[in-house]
């Protein structure tokens, strides 16, 4: 078993930033691909970022791309996504998840959620206009 726990979330203005984190413990070895997702109000949950265990190619929906960076510690088993340039769009429940997969599963699937087994319970993100 995995359990993740979201932080970081919070209030902030457009074009601020955030940081969010996701503290993993348990079994570590499902853990090898790690990303974030978002769910907006009346939305499907959506795929923002993805990482293998290595830390190379991650992936990201093209919507965060060039203002959002994954990031990963494996040592203290925990994945970062750090937002900046926040538009009123991004505002979402955010959610941390892992699964077990090669690099080029998670660079492949890495953003879609039916691929991942375990998941966090979420940090919220307002971002106001």
């Amino acid at each position: 078993q995995v359990h993740l726990v979201e932080s970081g979330g919070g209030s902030v203005q457009a074009g601020g930033s955030l940081r969010l984190s996701c503290a993993a413990s348990g079994y570590t070895n499902s853990m090898s691909c790690m990303g974030w997702f978002r769910q907006a109000p009346g939305k499907e949950r959506e795929g923002v970022a993805a990482i293998h265990y290595g830390g190379s190619s991650p992936v990201y929906v093209d919507s965060v791309k060039g203002r959002f960076t994954i990031s990963r510690d494996n040592a203290k088993n925990a994945v970062y996504l750090q937002m900046n340039s926040l538009k009123p769009e991004d505002t979402a429940m955010y959610y941390c998840a892992a699964v077990s997969a090669s690099s080029n599963y998670c660079y492949t699937f890495g953003l879609l959620v039916p691929r991942y087994n375990y998941w966090g319970q979420g940090t919220q993100v307002t971002v106001s206009s």
